[in-house]
This record gives C-alpha cells, structure tokens and sequence, in this order.
C-alpha cells in the first residue's frame, strides 16, 4: 500500500514537471498589441479613438468615437473623412464605416514612414467640423510601432474605466480645468415674498352679509377678471340696510331731478331767483352721485357683487360665508404669483460691501434645483442702510419673476455673489464626490478612463466650488455624471479595452 502511494506522487510530480517544461509552439498565443489612445477636441466636437500603430504599406485599423459636447451624446446623423497629411508623401484618405451613431470602423494605410498628421472632417445637416491630431508617427516596421505604442500606453492602471456608450446613455458631462474670476460669497438663509405690484386686496364696497353661492372660494381658487366671486346682503339688516339706502338714493334722484327741471323753467321765466336755480343744481347733482356710486357697486336689488380684479388666485380669504362686513373692510387678497420678492438679513459685518453685490444663486430647500438670479430674470431691488434696534440685521432684497415655480413664504438659501474677487480654479458642484468628509473628483486620463483624486475645496457660490490643492489648469474633470462613475468603480464590471462592437 504504502509502495502504491508513492508511486502514484512519483507521477503526479513528473506530470507537473513535464507540463511546465513544455516549449510554446510559435503562433499559440498572439502577441500583445498596444492600441494608440487618440483624444481631440474643437469647439463642437470630441473625439476618441483607438487605433493600431501607424506602419507603412500595412493597414491600421481605427475605432473612432464622436460626440457632441453641447449634451455629450453620440453624433447620429454625419459624414466622416480622415486624411494622413505628411511632408513630402501624397495625402491617404481612409475608409470609413459607421457601426452605431457615434462610433466608426477606420481603415487606413500610410504610404511611407515619417511624422504627420490625422485630420478628421465631420459634415452634418449644421455646419463642417474638423479635428486635427498632430505628432502622428508612421514606422517603417511593425515591431518598432508596437515598442512605441507601449512606450506611450497610458498608465492609470488604478484609474475607473467608464466606455463611450456607457456616458452616452446618462447625463454625463467633462469640462476643461481653467481659472476664472470668482469673488467673495455671502451664503445665508432668504424668504419668499410676494412683490406688492402682484397682489390685489378685494374691500367690501358697502357693508352687508357676505353670500357665497355656487363654486367654493378657498385659498388656491383660480381666478379671472371680472369673475363673480360672492355677493354681500343688507337687506335682511335693521341697521345700514343698503336696500333701504339705494330705495332712498332713487327717490331723492328723482326729486331733486324734477326740482331742478322745474326750477329751470321758472328760471326762464324770472320767477325764481338764480340763487334758488343754484341751489336746486346742487342739490340734484349731489343726489345724482350718490345713486350712481350706490348703482355701481350695488345690483338692482341692491346687493353688492365682489369680482376678481384680475387673473390669479386667491391667496387669502378674511371673511365666511354669513359673516357680516363693514364697508371698506378687507375681504380677500388675490394674487398672481408672477413676480416674487426675495428677502435676505445679513450681518452688519457686510455692510460696507453690500454695494459691490453682482448676483446671487437660489437653491430650493430640500431639492436639487438651483437658479441663478439672470436664470430668473432677477435683480437686486435694495438694501437696507441702517440697522434697527430690534433687528440689528441688514436687509437685502432681490426682485425675480417666478419661472421656476418658486412658492412665497417659503425659505431658500442663497449665495450672493460680490464683484470683487480673485482667479480661481472652480468645480461644478455636482463634480464632487464627498467620502467620510474628504472630497474627490474623477479627473479624466482617456475620454473613457478617469482617476479617482482627492482634492481640498475652498468657498462656493451654490453652483462652483473653488478647488484650492489637487487640480490644475488644463486638466480635464468630470463635470456631470461622476456618480455614476462612482458607481462603475463600485460594480467593477468594466475591461480596460473592452469594446464589443
């Protein structure tokens, strides 16, 4: 038993040994073939492409990916031309075949060996477009091309692969580093006012009790010009009954109408005084506009019809139905909700600078949705230029038209820019990705390969965050998006190379 087992050892070890002593048979395996990584942008376009080396009398293949930078998404309907341009050789032209909207098969063969360039000359229904990639080498060989191509392979094996087709399918967005002005910001808490020039208060025209018939008025009912909203009795009442008043106000009209009618043809005739004529006039026109005041705000049978006096809505109701109302008392407010007042109380600490105030961002609470002041068609109304006992804090207040659904009496935090300022490098806000209380960006390698990087953030304005250590001017960030390439890294489900086209 024992011989048995270490016979059986004896020929696994000898198995093993013989297998890893087995010379490769050339062509087994296929040597490994770096790519050229190819990136170009223009002001319309961007442009990323892996391609062969570049060897003369062989053809190199090229998968090319164009997408539009005003939404990041694939070019669809297009022509596309490539040109290898070199000193001293004739220009070659490739083939091109699109494979989906946005992606092409390239074929192209230089002719000799030396330095040129790839031109790229996009036609759409718009406009002609071009790319050009400088420093194209074309090898006489195919060995030295790949020790180049694997010279200048980009490194980042750490870096989160995210393809083209991916960042199409979501909203996703790059943009260049670069410095810019950005000023101080005041963030602080704001109300929600209604502007005065877009609210109406309703008063009751003469006293009566308040009838509400037909369709319900509550606050939030929509209304127009001109619409009847409910009608106020006095008839019922001993007191200050309007019927009774606009009974009287007819009769007293057509008294002293027929007094003066008579006293003027008497006047004709001398047999009344002009004082006496005078004194009739007076009187008939003081009863005329009492009963034309009364028939104006009053129907025939004397009852007061309350209207909307313009389109809007009714933001507040003072009275119910059956309530009993004096003349000139407030019934209701409408309102339009079109224009808003926007109403911050800064620290007095601010007031020397609140008059170098350029704009201001509004974020909702509770919401993603952000506007600028010039999104909202705003601007700054005033400020306050003294500080009360009671409230040491300095009123500031904007003016925007409500485009954005805002909703008055509610709070909004806003970050109110200063003219003022020095150049920064800045972020979208939306570029950030916070762990734990450190904040990262993805900063871009290849249009498809993105390296997760730590960075110190300075002030913000609501949109852009100032990035004070770990970024650089020129350097290319993911602008919109990055959490989903966060999400990428996370699921690791991605190749370095893969495209399965």
């Amino acid at each position: 038993m024992q011989l048995y087992r270490l016979f059986f050892l004896l020929l696994i070890t000898t198995a093993l040994a013989a297998c890893s002593q087995k010379p490769h048979t050339p062509g087994e395996e296929e040597p490994h073939s770096e790519k050229l990584l190819i990136t170009s942008y223009n002001n319309t376009f961007e442009l990323f492409a892996e391609a062969d080396p570049f060897v003369a009398g062989q053809q190199s293949h090229i998968l090319a990916h164009f997408t539009r930078l005003e939404n990041f998404k694939p070019l669809g309907e297009g022509s596309i031309t490539i040109s290898l341009l070199q000193e001293g050789a004739k220009t070659v032209r490739g083939s091109v075949a699109p494979v989906s909207d946005g992606i092409y098969r390239i074929t192209l063969q230089p002719s000799a060996a030396g330095k040129g360039r790839l031109q790229f000359d996009i036609r759409t229904s718009e406009d002609v477009s071009q790319l050009i990639i400088t420093g194209i080498t074309v090898y006489d060989n195919a060995a030295d091309a790949q020790h180049a191509a694997e010279a200048e392979a980009h490194g980042g094996g750490n870096a989160v692969q995210f393809t083209k087709e991916q960042s199409w399918k979501i909203g996703f967005a790059t943009e260049e580093v670069r410095k810019a002005l950005f000023g101080e910001t005041i963030r602080t808490v704001a109300q929600i006012e209604p502007s005065q020039s877009d609210e109406k208060v309703v008063v009751a025209k003469a006293g009566g009790l308040v009838l509400f018939t037909g369709r319900e008025i509550t606050p939030g009912t929509v209304v127009r010009t001109g619409q009847p909203l409910f009608t106020m009795e006095g008839g019922g009442l001993a007191d200050n009954n309007t019927d009774v008043r606009y009974a009287e106000a007819i009769a007293e009209y057509n008294r002293a109408k027929a007094e003066y009618e008579r006293k003027s043809g008497l006047a004709k005739e001398r047999i009344v005084t002009e004082s006496e004529l005078l004194t009739a006039q007076a009187a008939f026109q003081n009863a005329e506009a009492v009963y034309a005041n009364l028939r104006k705000s009053l129907s025939s049978g004397g009852s007061q019809v309350v209207q909307s006096p313009m389109n809007g809505f009714v933001k507040q109701l003072f009275v119910r139905n059956g309530e009993f109302a004096e003349a000139g008392q407030a019934l209701l407010v409408v309102s339009q909700n079109r224009d808003l007042l926007i109403r911050a109380e800064l620290q007095p600490r601010y007031y020397t600078v609140l008059g170098s105030i350029a704009t201001a961002t509004i974020k909702v609470m509770h919401s993603d949705l952000t506007y600028t002041l010039e999104e909202l068609n705003g601007k700054i109304v005033t400020y306050g230029r003294s500080a009360d006992l009671t409230n040491p804090l300095i009123p500031v207040v904007f003016q925007v038209q409500n485009n954005a659904g805002l909703l008055p009496g509610s709070f909004v935090e806003m970050f109110i820019k200063l003219q003022d300022g020095s150049e920064a490098i800045t972020v979208p806000n939306e570029a950030l990705i916070e762990e734990m209380g450190t904040y990262f960006l993805y900063v871009q390698v290849t249009p498809e390969s993105f390296e997760k990087r730590a960075v110190l953030i300075g002030k913000s304005d609501g949109l852009r965050t100032e990035i004070t250590e770990g970024l650089s001017v020129g350097e290319r960030v993911v602008s919109k998006g990055a959490i989903m390439v966060k999400l990428s890294q996370s699921t690791g489900q991605l190749d370095a190379h893969g495209h399965g086209h």
